[in-house]
């Protein structure tokens, strides 16, 4: 199995997200791995660590997953890897809840939310973004 971070959705799975039919709560699994220092897409300079550009990025978007009626559910540092290989951990595990799959398009489209995601650019090195829908009862 091959594992590859990345920023942005490739178009095959944009379109996935996009299809129609799909108005139920989704639960967004995001495996995120920090650069060592934030580098901003606007090349400003910084002395900020990836995490911390970050963590500013997650504070801000708490405000926009309100807007949207969507929240956070978990978040937490990944401490090890108790089953299964991988060549390189994840730095962070985080879990948000939206009602429906257009309301984390309104979120992701919104300029405001625009300019947060800055601080997540420059933050991350990459991650892998899970969508999942309603929890199983087991």
């Amino acid at each position: 199995m091959e594992v590859k971070n990345a920023l942005m959705p490739n178009d095959q799975q944009m379109a996935g997200f996009l299809e129609e039919g799909k108005d139920q709560p989704i639960y967004m699994v995001n495996l995120l791995k920090f650069k060592d220092k934030a580098v901003y897409p606007d090349k400003r300079e910084t002395d900020l660590t990836g995490e911390e550009a970050y963590a500013i990025y997650g504070q801000e978007v708490r405000g926009h997953l309100e807007k949207v009626g969507a929240k956070p559910i978990f978040s937490g540092k990944v401490s090890r890897l108790m089953l299964g290989e991988v060549e390189d951990l994840w730095d962070t595990v985080a879990i948000a809840m939206y009602p429906n799959r257009k309301a984390m398009l309104d979120m992701i489209s919104d300029p405001e939310y625009i300019k947060s995601a800055q601080h997540r650019v420059a933050g991350l090195e990459g991650q892998l973004n899970i969508e999942t829908n309603s929890p199983l009862d087991i």
